[in-house]
């Protein structure tokens, strides 16, 4: 099996470099035959890819450990959910998903238009397999993942126990997605630089592949942040981690270029800031990627060091280098057909929409960054945290959502006073009343931008809901239909227009939830006994018993917490931590299953629309110290003993001569675990009550349905209407 996959991936490795070539013959020699074997490399690259995962999934669904990453990631305890998602917990095997994903949307890109962008697909195929290439060489020569040994151990190290979380089965699929279909775009824009055609045709094509790869790094972004609220244990969300703002810049950048491309589309304006956009966010997702695999910056997200980063930073060079040689090149090209006519109009502020969007990536880029600009300049690695982040991107945020409610209701050009006043009067009075409204709170007028955020999100809402209730107003008076059959109609007839104010919305509304979670909420971190009591923003946490249990695979340690509000039960928190048996030799017999960084957190966690009661417990395991080494001394003896007495034996039979000592072991384990359970000893809570942190992943939510409403396709009526006109155009520059 081993043998196989590593001649996929060689196999892989020569179909790019054939398609690669084959690609930029035909389209430099004018011979389409060379043009489309080229493409249909792709597709066979595509499926010798996934033929390589079949394999990799078969080998851990197996447990065959002769294989190092199936030994390293997984053991026979594995449950079988978490053994078909390993693959992707390692660094060799995220190398041949994100080469798998990338294949498959190339080889779905190249379908789509392979009657379309003659002069412009055939470099894109050159730059997509450009990219398959490249991790197909690292996954073949520097982490392959079909490695074998001779002499494969009986079982597996197991997974992390940090990723054995149901959003883990989807969030690194959800990442490398959302990287890989931004290389779409890149390479198209590559190939229009290259080509000269530098109209929007290409954009056209490829746009709804830059939207599914925001849909999709968004969608990975915010199941990372879930994964964080309820398994890391720290009582947060969002910690400004380096490979958590690796994957939020490219997906700003995204954000960007989907709203000023309607500017080009529209106005044939903006035509260099959309192409460096573009090439932007290609290099930071492959900088993403980087981040993960080098190892240059600490991150719990991140595989530790490597000896990937040099050709990670050889890559980013070249394609730093070759999208500002291409844009220098091509400026006479890409110069705007129009000039901006006013300051208040929809393109000022889509353009001012942009520039707050570069600038909270430069903020994050830069101060993500800093640790290495300070070891380089000074020889000292600065650590940086979030309160660095807070001053700059809170204020821009705030901006951002200020231009994001006024886009949508501005007129393009220029507006007048009669527009602006019928535009903006009833979203203005909604953020007004609801300023005043929160700054009736007791402490609200201590949060400024927590109070700015609340004003803002009714004023982006209102200004969605004025929107929609007027178009279903307009399609009522000309077909009296009912009101949600009206919505419905308007909705569908303009699924890019109204999927774009339903982003609108759910931005607005995870803001909120983010402002509000984040400002007021209350923490304390408490040592109870059984029995003792702590209090938090009027709530009463008793901790009533300690619990604990004991399996082959995994030691329980937890708590049962009463939470009262008055005399009223509000409900009943069972936090606990689980220990994992490690590997590692020096712990000992007994002190291996009791190993605080082999271990994960189940949060306590009752959720509600108004707030949330997050409670962790962290078991004091201290008073049983002294039982477990004096239990490791004395099973390290005996198993010493039975080892020399039986040295000359098989392995079996010295296996079968263990066998009582591992039973007694696993008694000795569960009689320290009633031991916990019996004495009750002081245990430390973490407690937390955040108001509306349910509307964040509410709004991701509404984010994520706005995405999907203006990804899919338009009916064939709407679709061949606005077609028309570039029909139309491309008819009169063929004559």
């Amino acid at each position: 099996m081993g043998q196989l996959g590593r001649a996929l991936l060689l196999l892989g490795l020569g179909v790019a470099a054939y398609g690669a070539g084959a690609s930029l013959y035909g389209v430099r020699a004018g011979r389409r035959d060379w043009v489309d074997s080229g493409r249909r490399a792709v597709y066979a690259l595509a499926g010798l890819m996934v033929l390589a995962f079949v394999v990799l999934e078969i080998a851990f669904l197996r447990n065959d450990f002769s294989f190092t990453v199936v030994a390293q990631t997984s053991s026979t305890t594995t449950p079988t959910f978490y053994k078909l998602t390993a693959p992707w917990s390692s660094q060799q095997g995220s190398l041949l998903l994100w080469v798998t994903l990338s294949s498959l949307w190339s080889s779905l890109v190249l379908f789509l238009t392979r009657r379309r962008l003659r002069e412009i697909a055939p470099y894109a195929t050159a730059v997509l397999l450009g990219f398959s290439g490249f991790f197909l060489a690292l996954a073949a020569f520097a982490a392959n993942p079909f490695h074998t040994v001779a002499n494969p151990p009986a079982d597996g190290a197991g997974l992390d126990p940090l990723l054995q979380h149901p959003s883990m089965m989807f969030h690194p699929p959800m990442l490398y997605s959302g990287y890989t279909l931004m290389a779409i775009p890149f390479a198209f824009g590559v190939g229009a630089l290259i080509s000269g055609k530098l109209g929007s045709e290409w954009i056209r094509d490829t746009r709804r592949f830059a939207l599914a790869g925001w849909l999709f790094l968004g969608t990975g972004i915010i199941l990372g942040a879930r994964w964080s609220y309820t398994e890391l244990g720290w009582g947060g969300y969002w910690g400004w981690d380096a490979v958590e703002n690796a994957a939020l810049m490219p997906w700003l950048c995204i954000t960007a270029f989907i709203h000023s491309i309607q500017i080009q589309e529209k106005r044939g304006m903006l035509k260099v800031w959309n192409m460096s956009l573009i090439m932007l966010a290609g290099t930071l997702a492959v900088f993403g990627t980087f981040l993960v695999r080098s190892g240059v910056l600490d991150s719990i997200h991140a595989f530790g060091a490597s000896t990937l980063g040099v050709p990670f930073v050889a890559l980013l060079a070249v394609m730093i280098a070759s999208s500002i040689g291409l844009i220098v090149w091509r400026r006479e090209r890409l110069r705007s057909e129009h000039e901006l006519d006013s300051l208040l109009s929809r393109e000022a502020m889509f353009v001012f929409q942009n520039l707050v969007l570069v600038a909270i990536v430069f903020v994050i880029f830069w101060i993500t960054l800093f640790p290495l600009i300070s070891q380089a300049l000074t020889g000292t690695k600065v650590s940086v945290g979030p309160p660095a982040f807070t001053p700059f991107v809170v204020p821009l945020a705030l901006i951002l959502m200020l231009l994001t409610g006024i886009g949508p209701m501005i007129s393009w050009r220029r507006a007048t006073v009669a527009n602006l006043k019928r535009n903006f009067s009833f979203p203005v009075a909604a953020g007004l009343i609801t300023l005043v409204a929160v700054l009736g709170l007791t402490d609200a007028g201590r949060k400024p931008f927590a109070v700015a955020a609340f004003a803002l999100g009714a004023f982006v809402a209102a200004g969605v809901f004025q929107e929609l209730y007027r178009g279903a107003g307009a399609r009522r008076a000309s077909t009296h239909d009912a009101w949600p059959v009206a919505v419905f109609a308007l909705v569908r007839r303009n699924r890019r227009r109204y999927g774009g104010y339903t982003v609108h919305l759910g931005l607005a509304v995870l803001l909120v939830g983010v402002a509000a979670s984040s400002s007021f909420q209350h923490s304390s971190d408490v040592w109870l006994k059984p029995g003792q009591s702590a209090h938090l923003d009027g709530y009463t946490f008793r901790y009533v018993r300690p619990t604990a249990s004991a399996s082959p695979t995994k030691l329980e340690f937890g708590a049962v917490l009463d939470v009262m509000r008055g005399r009223r039960h509000v409900v009943t928190l069972n936090p606990t931590r689980g220990y994992y048996p490690s590997v590692n030799a020096s712990d000992g017999p007994i002190g291996r299953f009791f190993d605080n960084t082999n271990a994960d957190t189940t949060v306590g966690l009752d959720a509600g629309p108004l707030r949330d009661i997050w409670t962790v417990a962290n078991p004091n395991l201290q008073p049983l110290a002294g039982e477990i080494d004096r239990g490791n001394q004395v099973f390290t003896a005996e198993i010493d003993k039975v080892i020399q007495q039986t040295s000359n034996l098989s392995l079996a039979r010295q296996s079968a001569a263990l066998a009582p000592i591992w039973i007694l072991r696993d008694e000795a384990v569960a009689g320290l675990v009633r031991d916990y359970a019996r004495h009750g000893w002081p245990v430390e809570f973490q407690v937390l009550v955040m108001p509306l942190v349910t509307w964040l992943w509410v709004g991701a939510t509404i984010i994520g349905f706005g995405g999907l409403l203006a990804l899919w396709p338009l009916p064939a009526l709407a679709r061949r209407r606005r077609l028309a006109p570039y029909r139309a155009r491309l008819a009169r520059e063929l004559v």
